[in-house]
């Protein structure tokens, strides 16, 4: 780097952040092993920094918003709506996800100064930062602060300490400093448990319980116990699988299976009928092998009939959509279905799969108009589209927008309170000339 590019510049008019993108692009690679170690760890301290910048920006534009919104007459109940979200749009990350980094941003900018500038010089990176942020939560701002100032990392106390040991070193601190608000925080924890399902490799899941510790601890011994009586009994199965299939029988009633729930395999008429390879998609958990799909739903066919079927005895329904030849764009259903609101909702669901809002694959709750109602928007699967709850309350503060766009499958173009435009395509379905395209989602700056 010549004297104009080097890690001190500030960043002006003449140099861009996307101009030191490009400068970093076209670096060529250190020619000795060293060099490249020295070189990595450099990038890394220059990732915190521009996490640190981030903290910075967000928390400025944070104040900003609240300031052009309270001046607009929103109530003050209402400050800071929609702010997290387009943090979130601008970093390419879920709703969800913005509202963590726009509070890690204000802890860090307001009551952690030791840690934001253990983050700008690379001595924490952001993760750890977070951590450090998370632990201290409970606290009031005078006694995080004090926290902050006891576990400054520039005095070396977390020198080659791991995720762990950061985590244990805050929250000893935080309940030497508030015993009370640690106990609190313990209880309130306990009103937050609930179960979770995410998509893992080769058609598995994980199924998530968040419970407290003693509950936990309990649910886990009585497994252990299941599945040790089960192999001293000669069962070949392997603990963990026992203790799987013990939680899958005393949760849903049935060994090795469930009745009566509707799980809504979408595929084309041609993986089940003529053997193609072409995959399908289980809602809830995204893209499945043909094979897999035919074999679940033979696996059904046998236990209706009355065969071991692996004991999965579960009816089968087929409903019948319409794909637009051409470009994948579901178009319709079952008339029979499209008369009824469930058949409705059934259909944006199929053809949106999670929410429509860039980034955010949460489940879909709200059928939303995207041009609403009471602006003249028309109750028609061109005009609607599936959104999770906080996205739908987001898309309805002042300064937002969405409209219908002309696009290869239905796509609706978001228009944020300063004028960024996002654009959501919907996914192609299974059996579409499109379905390799791994991008349902561009982004493009205001006009």
């Amino acid at each position: 780097m010549d004297g104009m590019q080097g890690p001190d510049v500030a960043l002006t008019a003449s140099v861009t952040v996307a101009d030191l993108a490009r400068i970093v692009a076209d670096l060529p690679a250190p020619a000795s092993a060293a060099a490249l170690i020295d070189e990595t760890r450099e990038l890394e301290d220059l990732k915190s920094a521009l996490a640190a910048r981030q903290a910075r920006l967000s928390v400025t534009f944070d104040l900003l918003q609240r300031r052009e919104q309270a001046a607009a007459g929103l109530p003050a109940d209402q400050l800071g709506s929609g702010v997290a979200a387009q943090i979130a749009l601008a970093r390419r990350e879920s709703p969800a996800r913005g509202g963590r980094l726009l509070g890690l941003a204000r802890a860090l900018v307001t009551e952690m100064p030791h840690t934001l500038a253990a983050l700008e010089t690379g001595q924490l990176n952001e993760w750890r930062a977070t951590l450090l942020v998370r632990e201290t939560a409970c606290l009031p701002a005078a006694d995080r602060t004090a926290v902050d100032e006891e576990l400054a990392p520039d005095t070396g106390a977390f020198d080659g300490a791991g995720d762990r040991a950061i985590t244990a070193a805050a929250r000893a601190a935080a309940y030497r400093r508030d015993p009370r608000s640690a106990t609190q925080r313990a209880a309130h924890a306990e009103t937050e448990r609930h179960v979770s399902l995410r998509p893992a490799p080769d058609t598995m899941c994980y199924l998530t319980a968040l419970l407290p510790v003693a509950q936990g601890v309990a649910v886990h011994a009585a497994l252990t116990r299941a599945a040790d009586a089960a192999r001293s009994d000669g069962d070949t199965r392997s603990r963990g699988q026992l203790m799987a299939d013990t939680l899958l029988e005393r949760t849903t009633g049935k060994a090795g299976g469930i009745s009566g729930i509707e799980i809504q395999l979408v595929m084309t008429d041609r993986t089940p009928l003529q053997g193609d390879s072409e995959p399908a998609r289980l809602p809830g958990y995204g893209i499945v092998p043909a094979g897999w799909a035919r074999a679940l739903l033979q696996n059904a066919r046998t236990a209706a009939a009355g065969g071991s079927g692996d004991e999965q005895v579960f009816s089968t329904w087929l409903r019948r959509l319409y794909t637009a030849p051409a470009t994948g764009d579901l178009v319709a259903m079952d008339s029979r279905a499209r008369l009824f609101p469930p058949g409705h909702r059934r259909f944006i669901q199929a053809r949106d799969h999670t929410c429509r809002t860039p980034y955010c694959d949460a489940p879909i709750r709200h059928l939303d108009h995207i041009i609403p109602w009471h602006n003249g928007g028309t109750t028609n699967l061109g005009n609607g589209a599936g959104l999770c709850e906080a996205c739908n309350h987001t898309k309805e503060t002042p300064g937002w927008n969405a409209q219908p766009r002309p696009g290869p499958r239905h796509t609706l173009q978001l228009t944020t309170p300063t004028g960024h435009n996002y654009h959501s395509t919907a996914p192609p379905l299974p059996g579409t000339a499109l379905l390799a395209a791994v991008s349902r989602l561009s982004t493009c700056p205001a006009a």
